[in-house]
């Protein structure tokens, strides 16, 4: 590996914004740490903390309007059929639920003097997220980190002269209905219930401390004149599984703090380096490196198009494997749009699974980057994906096998939503395939084959099977009513479309004959796939977006 200073993230002032603060994360929980010095801000997140509750999005009438629908596209009538698919095929409701904050840990320190030597930093390669400064003749340290075996965010907080360390640590939530406790001697407590909905959560903080004196109230942890102190947070929703939320969060809490009783700090941190290092030591990048390494991030940033700093881009490329690894762990939630951080009761596009690119982006490290253990929570939820797009594929087209839009949340909706010139995108869940299949290609292990990754693309490509119709202007195969996404508008045949069903179909095809299973499907799925409408050249020599040639070479679509 590089030396240990290539890969930190590190800067002279403290964060005043939320998207200035540092990442750490454990799959499950995460925290965006401010480094602060006269107050601490840990802005922390639990992965299951959601609105809404166990949900069936699908309208069970859609497939009536499915035949009309697709004649005004074929007509040339896009208003009409937008407008009747928006009114009867779409989610019930329309939207999905929205990701949530969980909490906020503030430590004040009290009567702080001129601060001097001021650093704050994230290490990559340990995942440890460390500030420190001088004031008053002392040096104080801050370590923060979320271990993901003891699935805990410890704070450790040191000052290099004893008996120098005092401070309030505070919980808080953006949520109305929240309640604080002290809980026995050395514990705070914060509990709670999303708004109008039926997850609630409680977070805890249990209080280690050498020298001084401490106490616990409601208001907060008063710590008074200590050599050190550890803070150990710990996170949990009443969300069992996207149908149940019989859990039960305070027993969660007291589980995962029981079970750290007996380690030390010391204990907690190798335990938690160890683990990360497992993973993150699997891939290096060494493009060289000049004399910018020295310098602050944010400085390297702001100098980097007048400054040579090739080690910035292998930092910026290790930075991408830390956050995967940092959101996406065995047993958690996969990586949302923000992978897990989030401080907004209403985050952009509600931080869900945003599946006509944004999901794929955030795991298309997984393999390539050497994390395909990374991918574990994506493949979980695909399964219970699956299930509701059974029910998704039957009542909006009548098809079999499973179909997800270009959205999903925690209660696994997938059904179009928001408005049918983007919603109706049948190719969210064909598109997610292509990572099981990845996930095969990379470690060629054939149970994983044909006990998880063949039966979810093997139920995707039968719905494709069932849903592609004749063009009847071309006599190709091809997929509608669907949109081409960000551009939008309903329409028959986007090239994306016909891409992804390709592929989809041409993995299943060599998954049946790697397992020497469905021998029938496999030939019928190679028939249909020689009629899909294939990739059309427009009149600007361009790859057309549509069967039609509409390319507009001005178009100034913010993605574009």
């Amino acid at each position: 590996m590089p030396d240990a200073h290539h890969l930190k993230l590190w800067y002279k002032i403290p964060a005043t914004d939320w998207i200035e603060a540092l990442p750490v994360g454990n799959g499950r929980l995460g925290a965006m740490v401010y480094g602060g010095t006269e107050q601490e801000h840990i802005q922390f997140n639990e992965d299951t903390l959601w609105t809404g509750g166990p949900h069936e999005y699908h309208n069970k009438d859609a497939v009536k309007y499915l035949p009309t629908v697709r004649s005004l596209i074929f007509e040339g009538k896009q208003a009409e059929a937008e407008k009747l698919a928006f009114k009867h095929m779409m989610s019930v409701p329309f939207r999905q639920k929205a990701y949530q904050p969980c909490g906020d840990l503030y430590l004040t320190f009290p009567g702080l003097k001129k601060i001097s030597a001021y650093r704050r930093e994230l290490d990559l390669d340990a995942a440890v997220a460390t500030t420190s400064y001088r004031t008053g003749g002392t040096t104080f340290t801050r370590e923060i980190f979320a271990s993901h075996p003891d699935q805990i965010i410890v704070v450790r907080l040191t000052a290099n002269k004893p008996g120098q360390l005092t401070l309030r640590a505070k919980l808080d939530s953006p949520h109305a209905r929240i309640k604080t406790r002290a809980i026995g001697k050395d514990r705070l407590s914060l509990a709670g219930k999303v708004k109008r909905n039926a997850v609630a959560f409680e977070a805890r903080v249990l209080a280690r401390v050498e020298g001084g004196a401490f106490t616990v109230t409601r208001q907060g942890i008063d710590i008074q004149n200590a050599h050190s102190a550890t803070l150990i947070l710990t996170a949990a929703t009443n969300f069992k599984t996207c149908r149940s939320l019989s859990a039960d969060p305070t027993a969660r809490c007291d589980k995962t703090l029981r079970s750290i009783k007996n380690k030390s700090f010391e204990t907690l941190k190798e335990i938690h380096v160890n683990d990360h290092r497992r993973l993150f030591r699997r891939a290096s990048l060494d493009l060289g490196e000049t004399d910018a390494v020295t310098k602050p991030t944010d400085t390297r940033l702001r100098q980097f198009q007048k400054t040579d700093d090739p080690q910035l881009m292998a930092l910026y490329f290790q930075y991408g494997r830390y956050l995967l690894i940092a959101s996406s762990r065995a047993g958690s939630q996969p990586a949302n749009l923000q992978g897990i951080w989030n401080d907004r009761l209403q985050p952009p596009w509600d931080s869900k699974w945003t599946v006509n690119i944004n999901t794929e982006m955030n795991y298309w490290p997984a393999e390539v980057c050497n994390l395909a253990p990374c991918h574990k929570p994506l493949f979980a939820m695909l399964k219970e994906v699956a299930q509701s797009g059974r029910k998704t594929a039957k009542a909006h087209y009548g098809c079999r096998g499973w179909v997800l839009h270009h959205n999903t949340d925690l209660w696994r909706g997938t059904a179009p939503i928001n408005a049918s010139n983007h919603g109706i995108w049948p190719t969210g869940g064909a598109w997610l395939c292509q990572h099981l299949w990845w996930h095969y290609q990379y470690g060629g292990n054939k149970t994983f084959l044909r006990d998880c990754a063949y039966p979810l693309i093997k139920g995707a490509a039968e719905f494709f099977a069932d849903f592609l119709i004749k063009d009847p202007r071309t006599g190709w195969l091809i997929s509608t009513p669907s949109n081409s996404p960000e551009n939008g508008g309903l329409v028959a045949g986007p090239t994306m479309d016909h891409q992804i069903i390709r592929d989809l179909f041409a993995n299943c095809i060599e998954a049946s004959r790697i397992l020497r299973v469905d021998p029938d499907f496999r030939k019928h799925l190679a028939a249909i796939r020689k009629r899909i409408a294939p990739n059309q050249i427009g009149r600007h020599g361009q790859l057309q977006e549509w069967m039609e040639d509409l390319d507009d070479p001005d178009n100034k679509h913010r993605h574009v």
